[in-house]
């Protein structure tokens, strides 16, 4: 093993060469499931909406969906049982095509828009910005239709889920990203699917159980906390001092990324930590010193023509490097842990989906968006939505890589940059609605991208056919180009969609709205030097690369990974120091009880992450009811009651 990098046997968790079966895939692919997965999009893109209207965050509902998926047909089967039908055995492959279909259903209400880019074309955003805003002007309104919003998602939907299936095995086996959610939702379905009687798997599975408990627990405890708004309670717990919290450098107690801390490689948490500090600790402090010289000094948090701005031009610069790699050690184990990882391998490469038909069906689809997009917005030329589409692939590979290393799907931020290129490069006529339909169709591509290959490891991790997971991806995002205009459409006509003192008021439709007529006027608009700066980091970046390609191995894997770097750049440090926390726990571990540390680290990050993932429904349901916590915990300095 000593030059090859391996995945952990953590990972591998429930996985029995000798014993398991595994269907082939198409009966892999059932009515049963496709009917629940209907069912549970329905549910999800109702809880989705109600968080993008009223907050404008959705939480990662992947583990709530394998859960739900696996309660829901059980409840089916002994339902059908009690009359004295028998139904098919549910499998676990079932249940991740179960998974897979939701998630891509109601993952069509995150890209959609429907609380950003869509709603900032209508009559109503254009009239809260302000008819004497400069560059606001009303043959820029499109208001939304079904008929449109429908067609819309149609054509633009199905191109992510072609863009990266060639490239799945290199990702998933060769490169063996982590993806935390994809493996933790994996580890759970293979737990409550679990009918070996291995002593070690049960002992693996009940890690995994104690540890989502907590994980739920302490989530519960800590919604009582939180008060209303976003300034209070443990989230918002200034640990590490006043100061510091200013700077985003905090613990906020989050399960899921100490979870993915002890799941992915320690290269990859320092790597965060290392961009955080230059980031928080160093570089925005002192961009911060010249407002008022670089840019306006009375600029909000969000405006691109400030701090904003350099953040999210900076965020983009972040380049390709070796990928990071989990180092298995030499000992007993290793021939089990190669037969199981040679049975993941073979099953998920059988069923191959050729490249050619990817391919085809990318160029063919956009050929296609090409030419009614702009039917539907004359201000995007069929050769701007080319353009979009070349550039696409290149931008979903990135984000998809950076979900892997991190688990943060950052579509809506390389939707933003595009909206910003293609708004400037329409200009005054017609480059704000250009701009907003560009990042319609950059978003759509690039999330669904991520999305599907964090389904990938899900099924790679439960022997699930790829070829099931792809059709069940397609299944659920047509089901998605339905069902998320629709429930988006009851909040529309119920409820006074965008009213600033109203419940919905759809806080980032504004900030879409103002970037595009901002990204009119151009890089001009941008802060000083913020380009230059964008530029140093970027052949830093590549400078970074070379340095760990060409350096022996013994060295090179202590040289930091500009992509784990560049999240935090954006994101903030306390996702850094997080998931670093989590990796201090691992290493710690390892050095106390490396065989308990092998055995039990992945089912302890699995439990950690699914907690906190089902914790996300019932949190969303309170919210949907109205109900509020009942504390508000926020720390002041103690000068403020002198």
């Amino acid at each position: 093993m000593g030059s090859e990098a391996e995945m952990t046997a953590p990972l591998l968790a429930g996985v029995s060469p000798a014993v398991e079966a595994v269907p082939p895939w198409r009966e892999q692919l059932t009515v049963r499931a496709i009917v629940v997965s209907a069912i549970l999009g329905v549910l999800f893109c109702l809880v989705t909406h109600k968080l993008n209207l009223t907050v404008g965050i959705v939480p990662s509902l992947n583990v709530a969906a394998g859960l739900l998926g696996y309660c829901l047909v059980r409840t089916w089967t002994a339902a059908l049982g009690m009359f004295g039908v028998v139904s098919k055995p549910f499998t676990k492959q079932e249940n991740t095509v179960i998974q897979t279909c939701v998630v891509a259903c109601y993952g069509l209400a995150i890209s959609g828009g429907f609380g950003s880019y869509m709603l900032a074309m209508d009559q109503k955003t254009y009239e809260l910005i302000g008819t004497d805003y400069p560059g606001n002007r009303a043959v820029d309104v499109k208001n939304p239709s079904l008929s449109w919003m429908i067609g819309f998602m149609f054509l633009v939907s199905f191109l992510g889920i072609f863009i990266l299936v060639a490239l799945r095995k290199v990702m998933v086996i060769d490169c063996k990203l982590t993806y935390p959610s994809g493996t933790a939702t994996a580890m759970l379905i293979n737990s409550v699917h679990t009918t070996t009687e291995v002593e070690l798997v049960e002992k693996q599975v009940s890690c995994l159980g104690k540890y989502l408990s907590i994980s739920f627990i302490w989530n519960c405890f800590k919604w009582f906390f939180s008060g209303v708004g976003d300034s209070c309670g443990f989230d918002n717990f200034p640990s590490l001092g006043l100061a510091a919290f200013k700077n985003t450098f905090y613990f906020d107690f989050s399960p899921t990324y100490i979870g993915c801390g002890l799941i992915c490689p320690h290269i990859v948490n320092c790597s965060a930590l290392v961009g955080a500090i230059i980031s928080w600790g160093f570089l925005w402090p002192y961009i911060s010193t010249k407002a008022g010289e670089w840019y306006p000094a009375e600029l909000g948090s969000n405006d691109f023509k400030g701090l904003y701005g350099y953040k999210e031009t900076m965020n983009a610069q972040s380049n390709k490097g070796r990928l990071p790699l989990v180092w298995v050690q030499d000992g007993d184990n290793i021939s089990k842990l190669l037969a199981k990882e040679k049975l993941l391998n073979e099953v998920f490469v059988k069923d191959n989906i050729p490249p050619w038909l990817a391919g085809s069906a990318y160029v063919g689809l956009a050929a296609i968006s090409a030419a009614i997009v702009p039917m539907m917005f004359p201000q995007l030329k069929w050769y701007l939505v080319l353009s979009a589409y070349v550039i696409a692939p290149l931008l979903a590979f990135c984000n998809s890589y950076g979900t892997g290393l991190t688990n943060w799907n950052l579509a809506s931020t390389y939707g933003k940059i595009g909206l910003f290129i293609f708004a400037s490069w329409v200009g005054h006529h017609g480059g704000v609605i250009a701009g907003l339909a560009a990042c319609g169709v950059m978003m759509s591509i690039v999330s669904t991208a991520g999305d599907l290959m964090q389904d990938f490891k899900t099924g790679y991790l439960t022997l699930s056919s790829p070829r099931s997971m792809f059709v069940s991806q397609l299944i659920g995002t047509a089901l998605g180009c339905v069902i998320a205009p629709l429930t988006f459409w009851l909040y529309w006509i119920a409820f006074d969609i965008g009213n600033p003192n109203g419940m919905f008021k759809a806080p980032y439709a504004s900030i879409y709205r103002e970037m595009s007529i901002m990204g009119v006027e151009g890089f001009s608009v941008l802060p000083q030097h913020c380009l230059a700066i964008c530029f140093v980091f970027f052949f830093a970046a590549i400078a970074i690369n070379f340095l760990r390609d060409v350096t022996p191995k013994s060295m090179s894997k202590f040289i930091p990974l500009p992509m784990a770097m560049a999240i935090p750049f954006y994101i903030g440090a306390y996702f850094a120091i997080d998931m670093f926390v989590g990796t201090i726990i691992l290493f710690v571990w390892e050095r106390a009880n490396h065989k308990e540390s092998e055995d039990f680290a992945g089912a302890v990050a699995s439990g950690l992450i699914c907690g906190d993932g089902i914790w996300s429904a019932p949190s969303a349901i309170l919210s949907i009811m109205r109900i509020d916590p009942p504390m508000c915990m926020y720390i002041k300095p103690s000068l403020t009651y002198g």
